[in-house]
């Protein structure tokens, strides 16, 4: 019955050794040096304990749309590739209206200027 379950205990083993090893390794070979800035918090590009009323840059809204954008278009390719046979003509065309949009909110994207990082 062994025999059945040797495989996966293997696999199981072999997981935990590519998981932990590298973090044991790391700790131990590393240099740790921690100082005052090292160990301070840091969230978004300012001070983590200010003001909870103060505003955001769009930018960071406008990345997080960037990214919403980018990964709905991934989401959705995938099956999509596989099954075109299937679907046929009226897939192919809904692909396209569907990415037809998510252009548009990229091109909308680009000209607020989320692509520029200064």
């Amino acid at each position: 019955m062994l025999n059945h379950y040797l495989p996966i205990l293997i696999f199981i083993g072999v997981a935990l050794l590519v998981g932990v090893l590298p973090m044991v390794l790391g700790r131990l070979l590393a240099p740790h040096h921690p100082d005052s800035a090292k160990l301070s918090p840091y969230e978004c590009g300012f001070e983590a304990f200010e003001d909870a009323r103060m505003k955001f840059d769009v930018r960071y809204y406008l990345v997080a749309i960037l990214f919403i954008v980018f990964d709905l278009e991934i989401a959705f390719l995938f099956p999509w590739a596989v099954s075109l046979k299937q679907i046929g003509r009226p897939g192919f065309l809904a692909m396209v209206l569907f990415l037809g949009i998510l252009i548009v909110g990229f091109i909308y994207e680009w000209m607020k200027g989320a692509l520029e990082w200064e």
